[in-house]
C-alpha cells in the first residue's frame, strides 16, 4: 500500500517517522490557502487538509495531508514572514493562552476521505522584552504559524499545553495514525 505526503513540511515526515511512517512520495499541494471572511479557525484547518489532498492525484495510493492553524480566540494567527509579524503575533500571545487546531484528511485509494482535527490549548508565560528579543534573534519564527515552534526554543516559554504536542508542530500523530489504520495500512 503506497502512501503520498501532501505537503513539503520536513516537520510532518519527521513525525511520520516517529510512527514508523516513511511516505512513498512527497507531494506538496499547491493550493491558495487565504482564509474566507469570516471563516472560523478550525472550520478553515479542515478544509485547507481537504483541498490539499484533493489537489494531490493518489492514482490508487493513500493520499495523507494536513494543515495547522493558531488562533487567538475566532483570529486565525498567520505565518510570520517578517520580524516585525513575528514581534506583533508573539506580542498577542504573550501571557495567553490560545488554541492550535491540526485537521488531518487522509484519501483511500477508493477516493473515500476521512478526517481528523486535533484541538491543544497552549499558554505562553509572559514575556519580558529580553526573551522575546532573544527568540526573534534565533529566526526560529519565520514561516512560522503563530510566529513560533513549539519543537524548538520557543518550548522554554510554554507554561502549559493541553492537547497534542505533535498536533501543535504539524501533524497530530494520534489522529493521524488512527486515520492510518482505519484505511488499513501497516503499522507496528
Amino acid at each position: 500500500m503506497r502512501l503520498i505526503l501532501a505537503s513539503a513540511s520536513p516537520r510532518r515526515r519527521d513525525l511520520l517517522a516517529r510512527i514508523g511512517v516513511v511516505p512513498d512520495a512527497v507531494v506538496p499541494a499547491e493550493i491558495d490557502e487565504t482564509p474566507k471572511k469570516g471563516e472560523l479557525p478550525a472550520d478553515y484547518a479542515r478544509r485547507m487538509a481537504r483541498e490539499k489532498a484533493a489537489a494531490v492525484p493518489g492514482g490508487g495510493a493513500l493520499v495523507l495531508a494536513a494543515d495547522t492553524v493558531v488562533a487567538a480566540g475566532r483570529r486565525i494567527l498567520p505565518k510570520t514572514e517578517t520580524e516585525a509579524e513575528a514581534r506583533a503575533t508573539l506580542g498577542l500571545l504573550s501571557g495567553r493562552r490560545h488554541k492550535v487546531l491540526s485537521a488531518v484528511t487522509l484519501v483511500d485509494a477508493a477516493g473515500v476521505a476521512r478526517h481528523r482535527l486535533s484541538v491543544t490549548t497552549v499558554a505562553f508565560k509572559r514575556f519580558d522584552a529580553a526573551e522575546l528579543d532573544a527568540y526573534l534573534a534565533s529566526g526560529e519564527w519565520r514561516g512560522k504559524a503563530g510566529g513560533y515552534a513549539i519543537q524548538g526554543r520557543a518550548e522554554a516559554l510554554v507554561r502549559a499545553i493541553a492537547g497534542s504536542h505533535s498536533g501543535v508542530v504539524g501533524l497530530p500523530l494520534y489522529e493521524t495514525r488512527a486515520l492510518l489504520r482505519a484505511a488499513g495500512y501497516p503499522l507496528g
